[in-house]
């Protein structure tokens, strides 16, 4: 579907996180792992959530990955059971999610807490900002010390929620509290080579959305691959900003080099809302059938300040965003050329993380990621000569 949209204003954000159709997305949730066998969960990397209860542990995760309105949240009832949820729509967004209740004791002896850390990709801790935190940094010191134990590799990474209540001043508080206390905790435990990872997050904006991009493309062996290629296709684009989102869960799995502005980020988080919503109305055949999002999806947003949003579709849930000028955009020959480049290249590395999933090999091969990248790189080129 093509669709072209004059916005009249840069800096409006929609607020909706939960646009896409309900059955648009992961599948469901299997709960009771704790007999779980390290086999069953094959080579797939895992995400914990921990946390003390009602820190939002389960709220994140419906509001990221189930499309539930933060709204929603607040009639959740309190996690009893250790959740799964297997987020697979590419090579590249593949793992599971493991929601831990904050009551659950899984260093209790008959707690196969070993096995767990073993196959742990990242270890997401969530601290409510709005509460008295003493006892979380607790917590979260016993948590990690353990993990770190058993599991050096594992990306420990702290959320700390539900600063959306809080002004930006007792936010950055917070933060800086938070963080002297938790390192000062693993100095005293002589664990310094532990590294912790802060964020400030909030189900009510984009900020969680933000901070599950920068843990997920923590996990992703093709990251630089991915962060090369985009930064070849904008340089010969004349493209300002380009985000490849994961269209469901709306995190981005790459960016190029330049920092993140969370306005950009925004902006493009709520085309993708506007492409689902405006698809799912004209875009479905009459009977229902047909996809939200398919090969043909591709959209053009141009705003009141002479700023484009350009969004095409890169494979079945990942997407191009791409914000440049008008006058760049007047090139559009040129850079669709350089996009079906960019694709191509991408179904090349996508080609080779399916490989190297089915081997059990979690990272790629060097040959065929740097063929991947001079190919599209020789493409782009080309295309800009012409």
């Amino acid at each position: 579907m093509s669709i072209q949209y004059e916005e009249p204003a840069l800096a409006r954000s929609y607020g909706v996180v939960d646009s896409f159709p309900k059955d648009f997305g992961y599948g469901v949730e299997e709960p009771d792992i704790e007999e779980e066998s390290t086999t069953s969960g094959n080579s797939k990397p895992r995400i914990l959530l921990m946390g003390l209860r009602r820190s939002g542990k389960s709220s994140i995760q419906k509001v990221v990955f189930h499309k539930m309105s933060p709204n929603e949240t607040l009639f959740l009832e309190s996690t009893n059971k250790i959740y799964k949820d297997d987020i697979s729509s590419s090579s590249f967004v593949n793992f599971q999610i493991w929601d831990f209740p904050g009551q659950v004791d899984f260093f209790d002896p008959t707690f196969d807490y070993e096995m767990i850390f073993r196959g742990t990709g990242a270890l997401i801790f969530v601290i409510d900002a709005q509460d008295d935190y003493v006892e979380a940094l607790g917590r979260l010191h016993l948590t990690v010390s353990r993990a770190y134990r058993v599991n050096p590799e594992i990306n420990f990474e702290v959320f700390i929620h539900k600063v959306d209540g809080l002004s930006d001043d007792h936010k950055i508080e917070t933060q800086r509290d938070v963080h002297q206390r938790a390192n000062d905790d693993l100095a005293d435990a002589s664990l310094e080579k532990l590294h912790l990872s802060f964020y400030l997050t909030s189900i009510y904006d984009h900020s969680i959305f933000e901070a599950f991009s920068k843990v997920v493309q923590k996990l992703i062996p093709q990251l630089p691959t991915l962060e090369n290629l985009v930064n070849i296709f904008i340089s010969n684009s004349g493209i300002e900003k380009a985000f490849l989102f994961d269209v469901v869960s709306k995190i981005y799995i790459a960016t190029d080099s330049s920092p993140v502005d969370m306005q950009s980020y925004e902006l493009c988080c709520d085309m993708i809302d506007v492409v689902i919503d405006v698809s799912c109305i004209y875009g479905l055949r009459e009977d229902g059938n047909g996809s939200a999002y398919d090969k043909e999806s591709l959209a053009i947003i141009k705003l009141n300040n002479t700023t484009i949003l350009y969004l095409k579709e890169v494979t079945k849930f990942l997407a191009l965003v791409c914000i440049l000028r008008e006058e760049s955009f007047e090139k559009k020959g040129l850079i669709d050329y350089n996009f079906h480049c960019f694709r191509k290249a991408i179904q090349e590395v996508f080609e080779v993380g399916s490989l190297t999933q089915r081997t059990g090999r979690l990272q790629l091969q060097p040959s065929s990621s740097n063929n991947s990248l001079s190919s599209v790189k020789l493409g782009v080129l080309n295309g800009s000569a012409v």
